[in-house]
C-alpha cells in the first residue's frame, strides 16, 4: 500500500471507530503493515490537519489515536448539539405525526379522537418545528383548522415522498419500542399554551 492509500485508510479507520485506535490495534487492522510505518503515517496526518487549520485534529489519547474536533469549534458543536437535542421526537409527538401523515389533511378533533387525548401542544410543537403545517380550514361548523406533513417531514424521515411510507403496522411496531419517558412533556389534559 502506497504512502497517500496509507494514509487515507488511517484517516477513515479513526473516523468511523469512535474509540482511540492503538498502533498494535491499528497494525491487525492493517494486517502486514509495520507499527513504525503507521505512526509515521499518522505523524504525516496529523501535520496535514494541523497546516490547513481544519476543524478536526488527530490526537494521542488513552493509548490510542483518535480524530477529535478542536476546541476552538466547541461553540458551535455545542449549538448543533442543542439543535440535535430539539429535533428528537416524542412518542406523543411520533403518534401524532403517523395520525397526520396518513389521513392528512386532519383536524385537531379527528387527532384527539383517536389517540385519545389533548393534542394541542404537540400540535404546536410539531408546528414550531415545521414537521407540520397548516394545510387550510375544513367547511362546516366553526371551520376547524386542517393539518398535513412538510418538507422537513419528508427529510427527518428519510422519505423521497408520502408513497414511501410505511405500512401502518410497521409504524405502529417502531412506535412501540420508544421507551415511556419522552423528552418532550406535555400539560395535563385541559391546559393550552
Amino acid at each position: 500500500m502506497e504512502e497517500h492509500e496509507l494514509t487515507a485508510v488511517l484517516e477513515a479507520i479513526l473516523f468511523v471507530s469512535g474509540e482511540p485506535m492503538s498502533l498494535e490495534e491499528l497494525s491487525e487492522v492493517l494486517e502486514g503493515t509495520e507499527a513504525e510505518r503507521i505512526r509515521q503515517a499518522l505523524d504525516h496526518l496529523r501535520q496535514n490537519y494541523e497546516s490547513a487549520g481544519r476543524g478536526l485534529q488527530i490526537v494521542e489519547v488513552a493509548g490510542g489515536y483518535r480524530i477529535v474536533t478542536r476546541s476552538e469549534c466547541a461553540p458551535w458543536i455545542r449549538s448543533l448539539e442543542k439543535i440535535k437535542t430539539a429535533t428528537r421526537l416524542s412518542r406523543s409527538g411520533l403518534e401524532t405525526l403517523a395520525i397526520v401523515a396518513y389521513k392528512q389533511p386532519v383536524t385537531r378533533g379527528e387527532i384527539e379522537a383517536i389517540r385519545g387525548v389533548d393534542s394541542a401542544y404537540v400540535l404546536k410543537t410539531l408546528l414550531e418545528r415545521r414537521i407540520l403545517k397548516i394545510t387550510g380550514r375544513r367547511e362546516g361548523l366553526g371551520r376547524p383548522i386542517l393539518y398535513g406533513t412538510t418538507r422537513e417531514f419528508l427529510q427527518y424521515f428519510g422519505l423521497k415522498d408520502l408513497s414511501e411510507l410505511p405500512a401502518l403496522k410497521e409504524f405502529k411496531e417502531v412506535a412501540e419500542t420508544l421507551p415511556e419517558h419522552e423528552p418532550i412533556h406535555e400539560p395535563a389534559s385541559g391546559v393550552s399554551h
